[in-house]
């Protein structure tokens, strides 16, 4: 029973010494925001897509340029009765401002309705991406702490079954057990080891993951300590509640409905070919040196002019008309993608909310299983003591007792990544939905 102690107490101290020195949730979180290449480069384009709204503006503010010009001329006249007039340098130069201000042109209104819904959409897009970085992290995280939990389960195993190994040898030399008692627990010990290296692995490749997150390679993590209380303690109560709002709140729904609203908004940039345009145009020009290549001796000319300028299309080949179709033509795939997302959402919603409520289940079952393995092993270990158990009772218990620990873990861990999921699918994830979470493994 001492030797059990033992092994517990160091399953117990393995687990607190990672913890002694290791980073939470949130710490690898902040890290990630900084390192992650995905997430940068999501903030790239949002930045970007912020520059469309000033250039839909764009086309209601004036177009003026300015042309200046400048030549040197040699003009040599044609002889005239024997007579060669001397060539003629002609020198002259020009400078012209003109200005265009849009009175009326429908496709710049379009243009400039298109480029605040572009704008809400990037806004979307980049909520997105930053719930994306949050379940990317903690995945990530818990499948580290998965595999940690792998690690210490194989390596407890592997110490309480040497004890119960070198035990069987004892008993051996001293006749009170049989070769087979000995034989059993060198199979034990030799899986177990094998157990132990495939964790092992396992761990690395899980923390080199979460490398190409954050950009270091983590050392060790927080695990829970402890199965928080509060399990059920959800914001909506009912999977219909849920439904309704991710319908108001989901981004992807959002970046899907904006992308509606930009093919209804190109089906009206298509027809607004039909529109006259109405211009203000104004021009100033100073010209010196004009004519001089003809008559020898250049004029200097200023011109000042001012107007209005209407375009009327009459006949494009229908290449209009052919455009109003392609654009109906998608605006209707729009809506129906539209329609397509808004039931995937609802169908995911309802799969993560059974997810945390069963987890909820398999958690309280789990906890209940590791206390019932636990008193097994005990009873076992006491029966063996007394010769009604034998050594291959007591690693059968082991074996149970250290499942039960291993299988609790990661059905808490499931269950807290799938309310992440809950509330990523309802729009409702966020830095303090994690911090919730992060709160619930440091307690």
């Amino acid at each position: 029973m001492k030797c059990l102690q033992f092994v517990f107490a160091a399953f117990i101290g393995i687990t607190g010494h990672s913890a002694l020195y290791a980073a939470d949730l949130m710490g690898i979180y902040h890290e990630a925001l900084a390192q992650d290449a995905q997430y940068r480069s999501a903030r790239a384009a949002y930045q970007a897509a912020q520059e469309k709204l000033p250039q839909g503006r764009a086309g209601f503010l004036p177009n003026i340029t300015l042309l200046g010009t400048r030549t040197v001329q040699q003009v040599n006249a044609n002889n005239i009765g024997n007579i060669n007039p001397p060539e003629v340098t002609i020198q002259s130069r020009g400078v012209t401002i003109s200005a265009t201000q849009p009175l009326f042109r429908m496709e710049n209104i379009v243009i400039y309705q298109q480029s605040k819904i572009e704008v809400s959409r990037a806004d979307s897009q980049f909520v997105v991406a930053a719930q994306d970085l949050i379940l990317r992290v903690a995945q990530a995280y818990f499948d580290v702490l998965d595999a940690q939990v792998d690690v210490e389960v194989a390596e407890a195993q592997k110490k309480a079954i040497l004890i119960q190994l070198q035990q069987a040898k004892r008993n051996f030399e001293v006749g009170v057990s049989t070769i087979v008692d000995t034989n059993e627990a060198q199979a034990r010990h030799d899986l177990t080891t094998s157990q132990e290296i495939a964790a092992r692995n396992a761990l690395e490749i899980r923390k080199r993951t979460l490398q190409g997150i954050i950009d270091r390679f983590p050392e060790n993590l927080v695990g829970a300590k402890e199965i928080a209380s509060d399990l059920a303690n959800l914001q909506y109560s009912s999977m219909d509640e849920w439904v309704r709002v991710a319908e108001e709140k989901n981004f992807t729904l959002k970046i899907q409905q904006a992308a509606y609203e930009i093919a209804h908004q190109d089906v009206k940039k298509a027809w607004a070919q039909h529109y006259p345009t109405l211009d203000l145009v104004a021009q100033y020009s100073d010209q010196t040196g004009v004519g001089g290549a003809i008559t020898g001796r250049g004029i200097d000319l200023v011109s000042k002019s001012i107007g209005l300028q209407l375009n009327i299309p009459l006949f494009q080949g229908f290449s209009v008309q052919s455009r109003v179709r392609e654009a109906l033509a998608l605006q209707d795939k729009a809506l129906h993608d539209l329609e397509s997302t808004r039931r995937n959402i609802a169908v995911q919603i309802r799969q993560q909310f059974l997810n945390v409520t069963n987890g909820i289940a398999q958690v309280n079952a789990l906890k209940q299983a590791l206390k019932s393995s636990q008193s097994q092993l005990d009873s076992t270990v006491l029966g063996q003591k007394v010769g009604v158990r034998t050594e291959v009772d007591v690693l059968n218990a082991q074996q149970q007792m250290y499942s039960a620990r291993r299988d609790l873990a990661k059905a808490y861990h499931g269950y807290l990544m799938s309310r992440l999921r809950l509330n990523a699918e309802a729009g409702e994830l966020d830095e303090e939905t994690l911090t919730q979470i992060n709160a619930m493994l440091i307690k």
